[in-house]
């Protein structure tokens, strides 16, 4: 059975999807309206209970009090998705990162920058698996689920500074 619930914010309405499990939910899916991924399912059941915690830290982040995530959340994915998911929730608060760079740092070979950037596309867990703060070589905001407007909203939260490209 899949739980879910859809909350205000300030890159706005979230979809928070899971499986129930003690003491709350398993999260399968946050995405954003408008974006990709938020889609309630027919069969899904709206229960907003379970979420009470991941609803809490999201708010605790939005408020600029909260630089991580602590959010009993699904795998899902293949092999290499989970590498480059696990790669994604290694990168500090304020901080961005390269395609080639999560490459490296799943030991992949350059010429996989685009699977990194496929599998980064297929995160389903927006803000708590920060895929916002992976950006082009050159610094530049490229796709983002979510919209590339809302990814720089977020960077924006996380470090008003750390963006120095036109706007």
């Amino acid at each position: 059975m899949t739980v879910y619930t859809t909350i205000d914010s300030p890159v706005g309405e979230l979809l928070l999807a899971g499986e129930p499990a003690e003491p709350g939910v398993l999260l399968t899916t946050l995405a954003i309206a408008g974006g990709k991924g938020f889609v309630i399912q027919s069969n899904w059941t709206r229960q907003a209970g379970p979420f009470a915690e991941i609803i809490e830290q999201l708010r605790a982040y939005f408020a600029g009090e909260r630089t991580e995530f602590d959010i009993e959340h699904a795998s899902g994915g293949s092999e290499f998705q989970i590498r480059v998911w696990q790669a994604l929730e290694a990168v500090p608060y304020g901080t961005t990162v390269s395609y080639g760079e999560i490459a490296r740092r799943i030991g992949a070979p350059r010429e996989a920058v685009r699977a990194v950037g496929a599998a980064v596309g297929a995160n389903p867990l927006l803000i708590v698996r920060p895929c916002h703060r992976v950006v082009g070589a050159n610094g530049s905001l490229t796709g983002y689920a979510g919209g590339v407007d809302r990814k720089r909203r977020l960077l924006d939260l996380e470090q008003p500074t750390l963006l120095n490209v036109a706007r």
